[in-house]
């Protein structure tokens, strides 16, 4: 079973015991979130959602991405700036599509 879901302004296509990573969410760790906001299960397509239709993930860990660098420059300026940046992340097991 195929459902399609959003959270954190992403939609994310899964099936039952995907792991995936979304933006970061206020749920401890080791307990289970619950999506309604669910597009898609199988074939039956939501106007905007699908009504009664859910997913349950359970909340896997906490972390932060790798390290990126930004840098700006402005030729014959002298303006530089560099920063860096670690994009926070939650890790999801998608444990049931209810339908």
């Amino acid at each position: 079973m195929k459902a399609i879901f959003t959270t954190g302004g992403k939609q994310y296509v899964v099936t039952e015991g995907d792991v995936i990573y979304v933006e970061k969410l206020d749920t401890p760790e080791k307990k289970e979130v619950t999506f309604k906001n669910v597009l898609m299960v199988d074939d039956v397509v939501g106007a905007p959602y699908v009504d009664g239709a859910s997913v349950v993930a359970e909340v896997e860990r906490h972390g932060k991405q790798r390290k990126i660098t930004v840098f700006r420059y402005v030729p014959k300026k002298k303006n530089r700036k560099k920063q860096g940046h670690r994009q926070p992340y939650t890790k999801l097991t998608i444990k049931k599509i209810v339908k």
